[in-house]
């Protein structure tokens, strides 16, 4: 009765299918994602390293020689001897 022409044509009919499956997927998606965030687990942040453990971090990578990393080890620690002067 409140129809114009026969019906829905074939755009008609395209947008429908493409529009209820865009709606379908990012209906789970969000859920999907919901219950991820809800499930997370809050883990704590690591505490920030000491200035002795970057060093050893430096020397493990390669970025400093064994003599300098025991040289500024011991001027961390403040063991540091006075150097010779000749």
């Amino acid at each position: 009765m409140f129809w114009y022409g026969d019906g829905v044509n074939a755009w008609g009919a395209a947008l429908m299918i493409v529009s209820m499956v865009l709606f379908w997927s990012l209906l789970i998606f969000g859920v999907v994602n919901l219950v991820r965030y809800l499930t997370a687990e809050v883990r704590p942040a690591a505490p920030p390293l000491t200035t002795e453990q970057m060093l050893a971090e430096r020397f493990a990578r390669g970025e400093i020689d064994e003599p300098e990393y025991r040289g500024r080890l011991e001027v961390l620690r403040g063991e540091s001897r006075p150097v010779a002067s000749s």
